[in-house]
């Protein structure tokens, strides 16, 4: 869980991840975050993802289905985890392949780009046990948050 660089996402790459959450929502009822600091104030970074979770209001979905992809820039470390509904019925290792995306870019120091197919590949996934609903709607907000 290396970054090679030490600055936040230019606005292109922000533009491109949007898009990315965009795209993924359209093939789930599932609600996808991200959230990007420089410092994680916590040991584990799990830990910190479900303060951030909290804080983004993201325990009040319908179906308790969100999933929060948090990165901690200087600190070096990264979080995917998901909501109450999708822990109820899916194994440990549902996260290992978004993970292991991530973590490949993040070693080349391609944290957008790792970020945006991160997304893609959660929505693939989400879509397996939360599919699209005809009367879904967007619960919450597609634009990436920021910590310190």
């Amino acid at each position: 869980m290396f970054f090679q660089h030490n600055r936040l996402i230019r606005k292109s790459e922000e533009r491109s991840i949007v898009s990315a959450i965009k795209e993924a929502e359209k093939n789930t009822s599932g609600e996808i975050r991200v959230h990007i600091e420089n410092k994680c104030p916590d040991q584990n970074p799990i830990t910190r993802a479900i303060v951030i979770f909290d804080a983004l209001g993201m325990f009040d979905t319908a179906l308790r289905n969100g999933v929060l992809i948090y990165i901690s820039l200087k600190s070096r470390k990264f979080a995917i985890i998901g909501d109450t509904g999708i822990n109820a019925v899916v194994s440990q290792d549902f996260w290992d392949s978004a993970k292991a995306i991530l973590e490949e870019y993040l070693k080349k120091g391609e944290v957008a780009e790792g970020i945006r197919r991160a997304v893609l590949q959660t929505g693939i996934i989400l879509k397996e046990h939360f599919p699209y609903q005809q009367d879904d709607i967007n619960e919450l907000p597609d634009e990436i948050s920021y910590g310190k």
